[in-house]
């Protein structure tokens, strides 16, 4: 498959992850509240929906490839923070909580990975930065 191809589809990939969760947190800010307020996050509501703009935004930027780069450093240092927030040394005394989310953090860390590499090798041509040669 061409390099083009591939790096639109592995675009499509990263922010598949992205923008349900937006979907899912912009719809529901209050349910979202309450998880962020278990992880002792202050404000909660406002990190909610900041959070979903955030996975909106960055998601609709990798799809189209718009400032690719920046939004892939972006979501990249993101996926790192929010599995360390969310993930690091959960699941208390339930072992079957604990390997979930030990799951959930290494699939941050690798999405994370995913996204520095898009930000080093580039959109490809089918995109809005490739478009604009940048």
């Amino acid at each position: 498959m061409p390099t083009d191809a591939l790096a639109l589809l592995s675009r499509l990939l990263l922010a598949s992850v992205f923008l349900p969760n937006a979907i899912l947190k912009l719809s529901d800010p209050v349910g979202t509240a309450g998880y962020f307020e278990s992880l002792g996050f202050p404000a909660p509501l406002g990190v909610a929906v900041a959070t979903g703009l955030f996975e909106l935004v960055g998601g609709l930027a990798i799809v189209t490839g718009f400032m690719t780069r920046v939004a892939a450093v972006l979501l990249g240092g993101f996926c790192i923070a929010a599995g360390l927030a969310g993930h690091l040394g959960q699941g208390a005394d339930d072992p079957t909580l604990t390997f979930m989310h030990l799951q959930a953090l290494l699939k941050d860390f690798g999405l994370a990975g995913g996204f520095l590499a898009l930000a080093l090798a580039g959109p490809g041509r089918f995109s809005l930065d490739g478009a604009r040669g940048t």
